[in-house]
């Protein structure tokens, strides 16, 4: 049983974490002058390597292994070059050195990606029948079969020699996007200060804002949003320029490779067909009227005749959100993912105890979570910015779903195929959130501890499954647009993320009202620069839930299976390792799983507010 006492020490704004509380980037290189000197082997010898193979990749299977196996050695040294210097860069936003020395490392894969171009039109100048002989013929093919393989696949996208080169020069001018978005919204983004009811002034970093957003007084809650969001509003036009950008980079590679659209571009790679991504946003629109009844049932709770956007993000109770030192949360979450069985506990021991993880917000530090698994050959990294609330530990079991399928998959993986595709890691982070949440819900020992379990399990559908195909529609409706040539304003991308903001929260049918400040809220939302990657949230979740139930229940093999996932890899399609893991994302039966599953959870909720009683937000 688990023991969710709170946090004894207030440990959540230290400006100076102890060392254990922060990564150790010494693992990767002990130091920067060793970080330079694998950078000028990678430039100097690996690099020259790739280019040395060039015209001879098809007179032998030895050859075509030594090239590849140079491609592939130049690639995981430049991943860990890039894992120090992202990293470096994400401790504190402010140091341009650290800025600078990811740009470098940005360069360096741009020059290998230009040496290494001609490799795949090279190849494919050979038949299927020749590729497949030279597989069989050469073990140290092996590695390299998937990648062989799938690029038979996508033979019409493979470009000439030359326009695969230039294609990879085009690396030079890619990106900055992104880059000024983590600059502006993490560095130099005005942020104003809000005073709550307590007479404390709060300036609202996104840091600030996640934490005190949670806040069971309504009358902060509807000061820190219209706050938070007027930053943004201040830089609509530059925020909607920039992510215009980033549109037309997609509709660029899209045309040049031949695809119908930018969405075909993005999920051929997976061979993901675009009926997933199109189901996805069909099957939770049918789903919206259990997602108004839920919001139904909050407003109930909070005894608020009109729901407002800023009371979704309360927790349900009466009780302020428990809080949780990191090592209470690193307990819970060994608790609750105990399921999994001896190994994977014992290697998530490890991983918690090693310095894989900086914990603590800083002033300057990367706003977010997020986890890194490039450095193959050492550990994951994760980055946190931990204020000891509930979402924070949820966020902590999430992170390290990440972590934790790097570490199998790169434990059994050769490099080539240990690399996953996003469609599958989102996978692993929500399953062990479920575990995560039921666990916490089996432990309350009370019905007001049961309530706020439930609510904080039903709001990570919320924020999980609804909210995230609300952003794929986004993503989808924007990219269209710039398809069929629209320009696309701040203004512009105001207006649609609006109407679609009000549709799934039911402003018209009275469930929600949206004020027309959040409608800047995309600007606000640091994955639409990442290429239809948000959808992979949602279908992650309900793929994720599958597999839990399953694990859960006993099912016979069903752990295996999933830890056998996790050691995959790369190593096939997302939706071929899904399915050998138990669950068919091309089915109905996992999408109408998982809404049967919300529905009963609603019951529960239900019959708890009429033990419970409702009309218990402060106002």
């Amino acid at each position: 049983m688990l023991n969710l006492r709170p946090m004894e020490e207030d440990r959540v704004e230290s400006p100076a974490p102890a060392a254990e509380e922060c990564w150790n980037l010494e693992d990767l290189f002990a130091d920067e002058a060793a970080f330079r000197k694998a950078q000028r082997a990678l430039r100097d010898e690996l690099v020259p390597r790739i280019e040395r193979c060039r015209g001879s990749l098809l007179g032998s299977a030895t050859e075509l292994a030594d090239a590849l196996d140079a491609a592939s050695q130049a690639h995981l040294a430049l991943h860990s070059l890039y894992a120090y210097a992202s990293l470096r860069s994400d401790e504190d936003t402010r140091i341009g050195a650290h800025q600078a020395l990811r740009q470098e490392i940005r360069l360096l894969g741009t020059e290998v990606a230009k040496c290494a171009a001609y490799l795949r039109p090279e190849i494919l100048e050979a038949d299927p029948v020749r590729i497949e002989a030279f597989i069989a013929r050469e073990p140290r093919l092996a590695p390299h079969a998937f990648f062989l393989r799938d690029l038979v696949r996508q033979r019409s996208h493979v470009l000439t020699p030359g326009e695969e080169r230039l294609l990879a020069e085009g690396g030079l001018v890619r990106g900055h996007p992104g880059t000024l978005y983590e600059l502006l919204t993490n560095v130099e983004l005005p942020r104003p200060e809000v005073r709550l009811e307590s007479g404390e002034s709060v300036r609202l970093t996104p840091v600030a804002f996640h934490k005190h957003r949670r806040t069971p007084v309504r009358d902060d809650r509807l000061r820190l949003f219209p706050a938070y969001y007027s930053a943004y509003s201040g830089f609509r036009d530059t925020l909607g320029i920039n992510l215009y950008a980033v549109l037309k980079e997609h509709l660029f590679a899209a045309r040049a490779r031949r695809y119908p659209s930018c969405l075909a571009a993005a999920l051929d790679g997976d061979q993901v067909p675009e009926s997933v991504y199109r189901n996805l946003i069909l099957r939770v629109r049918q789903a919206l009227p259990l997602f108004h009844r839920y919001l139904r049932l909050r407003a109930k709770f909070l005894g608020i005749d009109q729901l407002e956007y800023p009371d979704l993000s309360c927790p349900l109770g009466k009780k302020p959100a428990l809080r949780y030192s990191p090592d209470r949360a690193c307990e819970l979450l060994l608790d609750c993912l105990r399921p999994l069985g001896d190994e994977y506990g014992s290697a998530l021991a490890g991983a918690l105890r090693s310095r894989w993880i900086d914990w603590h917000p800083r002033e300057g530090k990367r706003s977010g979570a997020y986890c890194s698994g490039s450095a193959y050959d050492v550990h994951p990294y994760v980055l946190l910015n931990y204020t000891g609330d509930n979402d924070s530990v949820s966020t902590l079991a999430h992170e390290m779903g990440h972590a934790m399928h790097s570490y199998y998959s790169n434990q059994a993986q050769p490099f080539p195929t240990a690399d996953y595709s996003i469609f599958v890691a989102e996978v692993a982070s929500t399953f062990n959130e479920a575990l995560l949440l039921r666990g916490a819900l089996a432990a309350a020992d009370s019905d007001e501890a049961r309530l706020f379990v439930l609510g904080s399990y039903l709001d990570g559908f919320r924020g999980t499954l609804f909210r995230q195909t609300m952003f794929a529609e986004f993503e989808l409706e924007i990219h269209e647009r710039a398809e069929r040539g629209e320009a696309l304003t701040g203004e512009a991308l105001d207006a649609t993320y609006l109407e679609l903001l009000r549709a799934y929260h039911g402003h018209d049918q009275g469930v929600v009202r949206i004020d027309q400040v959040y409608a800047v809220e995309w600007a606000s939302v640091p994955h639409f620069y990442y290429d239809f990657y948000v959808f992979q949230y949602a279908t992650g979740i309900v793929a994720a839930g599958a597999l839990a139930r399953a694990v859960l229940s006993g099912l016979g093999g069903a752990r295996d299976r999933y830890l056998e996932f996790l050691r995959s890899g790369g190593s096939d399609y997302p939706l071929a390792l899904l399915r050998r893991a138990g669950v068919d994302l091309e089915q109905a039966a996992p999408y109408q799983e998982t809404f049967a599953s919300i529905d009963g959870h609603l019951d529960s909720l239900e019959s708890l507010l009429d033990t419970v009683g409702a009309g218990s937000d402060e106002r």
